[in-house]
């Protein structure tokens, strides 16, 4: 039987919903809604449909969006003058440094600077801290937007075999904090795994499996357990059409739960950043 297919789209709608009828309260009873500022260096990029996207859902459930464009000359000093005056703005609740940064700027460095009560990414160091320690505020978007498609799955977490291809601090590092939470028994592959030829081994005992690498392919259908679940998270465009890193059609046979791509972890990324937003707002508002 082909596996359930895990529909992103779906569930951000829902949560798009959640968040809409929030907001409204919110508004009605404070008098001001959530605002994401968003910090660029530099013009266009292919990365740019990601900001679109960012202001478009936040028109759609009601939070501000304010773009902040920064030439690609920019100094260093100047960004983190930004970055301290937003901190400093009671207007603003959430801050994003939108990626990537041109070569000459350190991302781990300069999310340093971003306050850890409006770091909607979840980069900031105390913040990643908070995450290892199980009292986080927020969680980095693409590692939530993986464990919301598990939730939606409906399967049972506790106990199983989750491996995660990709050790990134947005999503495979935090990712593995948050199943072990759920009790899960984690294994984390990386280049060197792959580089060793053991990612066959390991993907073929995962009962739970996510791929975060950017590389079409990279796991074999046949690689995948019967029954497992499956979350790529990869976007590769091929030919024209964006696939992921998984061989999604021998996979499709296998698994029990799978998400697509497109479709699956993109539309849900954006959306729980809004939700990251308006947490760090409420937490705000309750702190003045």
């Amino acid at each position: 039987m082909p596996a359930k297919i895990l529909d992103g789209k779906l569930r951000a709608n829902e949560i798009k919903r959640c968040l809409k009828k929030e907001i409204i309260r919110l508004r009605d009873s404070l008098g001001c809604v959530p605002q994401l500022a968003a910090l660029q260096v530099g013009g266009e990029t292919p990365f740019s449909v990601y900001v679109n996207s960012q202001k478009k859902v936040a028109e759609e459930v009601g939070i501000e969006y304010r773009l902040i464009k920064l030439s690609a000359s920019c100094a260093e000093k100047d960004l983190i003058g930004n970055i301290l005056s937003l901190n400093d703005d009671e207007s603003i609740s959430g801050i994003i440094l939108q990626s990537p940064l041109p070569g000459r700027f350190d991302m781990v460095r300069l999310s340093s600077f971003i306050s850890s009560d409006k770091d909607v990414e979840g980069i900031n160091p105390e913040n990643k801290g908070k995450l290892l320690l199980n009292s986080y505020k927020v969680v980095p978007p693409t590692a939530s937007a993986v464990m919301e498609l598990l939730a939606f799955s409906g399967e049972e977490l506790k106990g199983r075999e989750a491996v995660i291809i990709g050790h990134s601090g947005i999503v495979g590092k935090p990712l593995a904090m948050l199943l072990l939470d759920r009790l899960c028994t984690v294994t984390v592959c990386h280049i060197e795994t792959y580089k060793r030829g053991l990612l066959a081994e390991h993907i073929k005992n995962a009962e739970v499996l996510v791929v975060s690498v950017g590389k079409p392919g990279l796991v074999k259908g046949e690689w995948i357990k019967e029954g497992a679940v499956v979350i790529d998270v990869g976007i590769n465009m091929v030919n024209g059409k964006i696939v992921g890193d998984v061989e999604y059609d021998k996979a499709l046979c296998r698994a029990s739960h799978i998400s697509p791509v497109p479709g699956g972890v993109g539309p849900l990324t954006t959306v729980i950043l809004m939700r990251n937003c308006l947490e760090l707002f409420k937490q705000q508002i309750n702190a003045r």
